[in-house]
């Protein structure tokens, strides 16, 4: 997973029947990028008129745009200054952290992106399974 750019919000065309946190489809420079919400995918509420900027990040499946609040700064991580993601964290946010940076002034939590990128095809895909498994149970239970 690379970040390619960071770019300001461009038209996103909603995308019916999609995922909660999938705000719909970007067209970037003739390319069609998916766009998904970092504030829903954590379960906070997604003001679609608030200003904010998109991540483009790129991985096996193609373009993703990760919209995010703002990005205040591209810095070097050091691997002396991160430590593990603390165990008090709640683990619906733990299993994104990969983990935490420590400033000067402050702390930067850091998201394992390819984990933000993968649930979207492994909740679709589990979505299908279930329902899958549902019915070949049903189909065995009636056969017997």
């Amino acid at each position: 997973m690379e970040i390619q750019e960071v770019i300001k919000p461009l038209p996103v065309t909603t995308v019916p029947l999609a995922q909660s946190n999938v705000r719909g489809l970007i067209n970037l420079r003739g390319q069609i990028v998916t766009c998904v919400s970092v504030r829903k995918q954590f379960g906070i509420d997604d003001d679609l008129n608030k200003d904010y900027m998109n991540i483009i990040v790129k991985g096996k499946d193609g373009l993703f745009s990760l919209v995010v609040d703002e990005v205040t700064d591209i810095i070097e991580v050091e691997l002396k200054n991160l430590e593990p993601a603390p165990e008090t964290l709640k683990p619906e946010l733990k299993r994104f952290v990969q983990n935490v940076y420590k400033l000067e002034d402050g702390l930067v939590i850091l998201l394992d992106v390819k984990k933000i990128i993968n649930l979207q095809s492994i909740d679709h895909e589990n979505s299908e399974l279930g329902e899958g498994h549902i019915e070949e149970d049903n189909l065995k239970q009636n056969s017997l």
